[in-house]
């Protein structure tokens, strides 16, 4: 199969879709793959490093697109990429789909075949794709909402590790999964009073005998939402529903109720977001103000580390892409039922049941246009 991978060029989106390491594992397989010129440059991968493992560099992105069988990104094609695809072609990127029926009716409209990163799934209910980045988002949202709080960004002027005499600062969580866990241990490793809120009563159980003492657990209802949002100085959006919108749990006259200076961090925003206040930002200009709350929500939080990122998200991406590559969407679907969750647009249809819903489109399930075992 021919490969290829271009430039992000979504907004200060810094990583890239293969890495030389990648590369290699791609052309040792027989495959052949081509690399948009300055590709992996802003991850720190030069072009002669992908030159020396055998990539084809290509300085066109409409020849890679023209030419390639699969496209690998890392981010969900923009408007202008659109028109590069074609029938057939695989494309194997996070997508997000949910949050936007202009880009799934695009690529329904292109009978493209679109596996999305963040619907891989294995059989115990893991994301293993969107592991890594929500590791990343999880340890980033804190040192945000840090920063943020700081005065001269309109912040309240607090320190969260607190100093002897004054109270610590407060963070309160929604959601006790990946990013969740992940910002529990840099917000327990600063110093500052962190209150967790999830409905699943044993992940809570679980978290309570990792951090004990460290930290609060709560049932999450709209009540103690409401108690963790007057209470708090930051508080991160970290829910997740597979694939679909996240649930609005920060309602706009909650605000009203929040300590004027406070940062929401809505790591949900690839999602539509878990606040009714969220909209999409870059990095560039990450944070905006509504009715005296913060709000930051890039949507590419683990792009400001690119380097780390790229690595740790190639490091998983590889092996279903090496068996898409070898095989073929409809017989790695076969034999993989991880890679059957992964698919979200099959030549044409919406082959995942969450976007379908969420977006009110019609939904046809894969088994009705590829062949299962």
């Amino acid at each position: 199969m021919r490969i290829g991978t271009v430039r992000e060029i979504k907004k200060h989106e810094y990583r890239v879709g293969l890495t030389p390491t990648c590369v290699k594992a791609y052309i040792k397989r027989g495959h052949e793959v081509l690399v948009q010129t300055g590709a992996g440059v802003n991850a720190g991968f030069s072009d002669e490093e992908y030159r020396r493992v055998g990539a084809v560099l290509e300085p066109s992105c409409k020849r890679i697109f023209d030419e390639c069988d699969m496209i690998i990104k890392v981010k969900e094609p923009l408007p202008e990429e659109i028109p590069h695809f074609r029938e057939g072609q695989i494309l194997y990127t996070y997508l997000h789909l949910a949050a936007s029926k202009e880009l799934t009716q695009a690529l329904m409209k292109k009978k493209v075949k679109a596996v999305a990163y963040e619907t891989i799934e294995e059989a115990d209910g893991t994301l293993p794709c969107l592991v890594p980045m929500s590791d990343i988002a999880g340890r980033l949202a804190v040192q945000q909402g840090a920063k943020y709080l700081e005065k001269p960004f309109g912040g309240r002027g607090i320190l969260l590790s607190g100093v002897p005499g004054v109270r610590r600062g407060k963070v309160a969580i929604l959601g006790a999964g990946v990013v969740g866990t992940n910002a529990c241990k840099i917000a327990v490793g600063m110093g500052a009073e962190v209150c967790i809120l999830d409905v699943n009563a044993r992940r809570l159980a679980y978290l309570d005998d990792i951090f004990g003492s460290s930290i609060s657990t709560l049932y999450s209802n709209d009540a103690n939402i409401e108690l963790a949002l007057q209470e708090s100085d930051v508080v991160i959006g970290g829910v997740l529903l597979h694939g679909a919108k996240a649930p609005k749990l920060i309602r706009r006259e909650h605000l009203a109720t929040m300590k004027p200076g406070a940062v929401i961090v809505d790591v949900a925003v690839d999602q539509g977001g878990c606040a009714e206040t969220t909209h999409p930002t870059s990095h560039d200009n990450p944070i905006y103000t509504i009715d005296g709350i913060i709000h930051y929500a890039v949507a590419n939080m683990p792009g400001a580390v690119a380097l780390s990122s790229t690595v740790a998200l190639t490091s998983v991406t590889l092996q279903y892409g090496l068996k898409i590559a070898e095989q073929g969407v409809e017989e790695a679907c076969q034999h993989s039922r991880p890679l059957q969750k992964g698919v979200n647009i099959y030549m044409g249809h919406c082959v995942y049941p969450n976007v379908a819903r969420d977006l009110d489109i019609d939904y046809t399930p894969l088994e009705k246009v590829i062949k299962l075992s």
